[in-house]
């Protein structure tokens, strides 16, 4: 079995996390560039075994698709042609952005460390990912 990569796709940068092999636990792995993004996954995914991939759908609180979804949708056709043998799924991504900020406030991490955007890309991916296994589970 392989391991399981969330990107909490974001204007500027992407949040990373991952899974373990047996597809249990969910741990942020890095902040990447968009511009480095495809690179990047070439690079982890061939040191790597990833089945699936699972990619925030940015909703707001009234259901409606955040503006970034249009790059998001260019990145995942992207993607399909270079990575066609991994799995792609989308999961709503509401509140994580919320909830990695107050989940980085209760750690201890000091105030420059919280406030850093790249620690709360990453930890969202890394809540999107655990939900997405949580909700499998079900």
């Amino acid at each position: 079995m392989g391991q399981i990569l969330a990107i909490d796709y974001g204007k500027a940068r992407c949040g990373i996390a991952i899974t373990d092999d047996m597809q249990i636990i969910a741990s942020g792995l890095e902040t990447v560039e968009n511009r480095i993004l495809m690179e990047f996954l070439k690079k982890y995914f061939n040191e790597n075994k990833v089945d699936e991939v699972v990619i925030g759908l940015p909703i707001d609180l009234r259901g409606n698709i955040s503006e970034v979804e249009t790059d998001i949708l260019k990145f995942i056709e992207e993607f399909k042609k270079e990575f066609s043998d991994i799995a792609v799924h989308r999961f709503d991504e509401r509140f994580t952005s919320k909830m990695a900020s107050f989940f980085i406030s209760q750690s201890g991490k000091t105030k420059k460390k919280r406030q850093e955007k790249g620690l709360i890309d990453k930890v969202s991916a890394t809540i999107i990912l655990q939900n997405f296994l949580e909700q499998r589970l079900r």
